[in-house]
C-alpha cells in the first residue's frame, strides 16, 4: 500500500527539525520503503510517498517526529489500482 505523507514545521521548530533531519536522515524503519521525498523551498513543509503493507509502521515512523512536525497521512492508490 502507498501512503502520501505531508508535514508542516512550525517556525519555532524549524531549526531543531532541520538539525535532526541532517543528523539522522529520517530514514524509514524496516518494513517501509520511501519512494521519494520533496521539501518546499521555504523549508517548512513537504511530502513523501512511502510503501508498506503495515500502516502501523508508517505511524511509528512519523511518531518519532511529532514533537517537531505535524503530519497528514493518506493511503493512496495508483491509476491502475483505481
Amino acid at each position: 500500500m502507498l501512503f502520501h505523507v505531508t508535514w508542516e514545521i512550525s517556525p519555532d521548530n524549524r531549526d531543531s527539525a532541520q538539525k535532526r533531519f541532517k543528523d539522522t536522515g529520517a530514514v524509514p524503519p524496516e518494513g517501509v520503503t520511501m519512494k521519494g521525498r520533496w521539501h518546499s523551498v521555504a523549508g517548512r513543509t513537504g511530502f513523501l510517498i512511502a510503501e508498506s503493507s503495515d500502516p502501523v509502521a508508517i505511524g511509528k515512523w512519523m511518531q518519532g517526529w511529532t514533537d517537531l512536525l505535524s503530519f497528514n497521512i493518506t493511503p493512496v492508490v495508483t491509476d491502475q489500482e483505481l
